[in-house]
């Protein structure tokens, strides 16, 4: 395997420790992945100052890794205010955990709702659910007279996890920045959806330090950190193993490998390059093609449909 090249500064880092043999993994590689511009920093205090002018936070979390897209500072940071968990790409993340995950954060005293907000499906059901949730406050309004007195909610969740997309869904126009990568939002926008809803767009916010490797690895799967950052051939490694673990059918299908119960992650990343014809000169495997070629689909879900978490038994291993 090529030696990593070191990308980013201070704040921008990753760790790997290489193989001693290309075509065995005689010990696991390491890729720790920190990252948390200062622009994070200014978001977590946006959230707090602006929490007093809002009714209803909505979390937007990747069904797909349930627990490695839920913020921990959140919980502490919007206590108080009632919570709506969106399980977003709950398309390309595993139906039955879709299911589990919802359940889980209902008895908690989350409500759920499972979106595709790219394609919008679970999307219309938003603003009969937000109302519901407030059902009691907003009779109180109507109460004391405040008649058309709109419900003001905040959107939070970690980059790239669908949050403009979703605004932009729930107003049918086009009025938050959308884009497929990590970092766009940098500042609040508030959305005027009808008479009766605004939303606040808050840019995507991560945490200072990654305690679990396994968290900070799954975000750079589905993209919620910038492949810049990240050896892409590492990364890809990583997740060929996981799955050649948890979905072999599914890797047997799209790239015909063959996987034995001892196998080298490694070598699977070849065979499937091999397979699809990504030869450079000298008949090598062009495993850097291959390896974004991974990513790219298991985040498009082309590759199929994986949730890489299961719900935890106790509250306590979620915080």
């Amino acid at each position: 395997m090529p030696k990593p090249k070191k990308r980013g500064g201070s704040n921008n880092r990753w760790v790997k420790k290489p193989k001693p043999q290309k075509q065995q993994e005689t010990q696991r590689e390491e890729l720790t992945v920190q990252w948390y511009p200062g622009h994070m920093a200014k978001t977590r205090r946006m959230i707090q100052e602006n929490l007093r002018l809002v009714d209803l936070v909505v979390e937007i979390l990747d069904a797909r890794i349930p627990v490695s897209s839920r913020n921990p500072d959140l919980d502490a940071l919007v206590e108080g205010k009632p919570r709506l968990v969106l399980l977003n790409r709950a398309d390309q993340a595993d139906p039955a955990l879709n299911q589990r995950w919802s359940e889980f954060f209902r008895q908690r005293g989350c409500s759920v709702l499972q979106t595709d907000c790219k394609s919008g499906a679970g999307v219309k059901a938003f603003s009969g659910v937000v109302k519901a949730i407030l059902k009691e406050q907003m009779e109180k309004w109507q109460e004391k007279g405040m008649l058309g007195r709109p419900v003001r909610v905040m959107v939070v969740g970690v980059p790239n996890v669908g949050k403009s997309t979703f605004i932009n869904r729930v107003a049918n126009r086009k009025s938050a920045v959308a884009q497929n990568r990590p970092g766009v939002t940098r500042g609040k926008q508030w959305v005027n959806v009808d008479e009766g809803l605004d939303l606040l767009d808050t840019p995507g916010i991560l945490w200072p330090k990654f305690e679990d490797k396994t968290v900070g690895l799954h975000l750079a799967f589905t993209g919620a950190v910038k492949d810049t950052v990240v050896d892409i051939e590492t990364l890809a490694l990583h997740l060929m193993r996981l799955l050649a673990r948890r979905y072999p059918a599914a890797l047997k299908e799209r790239y015909r490998l063959e996987i034995p119960d001892e196998f080298d992650a490694w070598s699977l990343v070849e065979q499937a390059g091999r397979n699809r014809g990504f030869l450079i000169s000298g008949g090598e495997v062009d495993t850097e093609r291959m390896s974004r070629v991974l990513l790219e689909e298991f985040r498009s879900g082309k590759l199929g449909r994986f949730t890489l978490e299961l719900p935890p038994e106790r509250r306590e291993e979620l915080l």
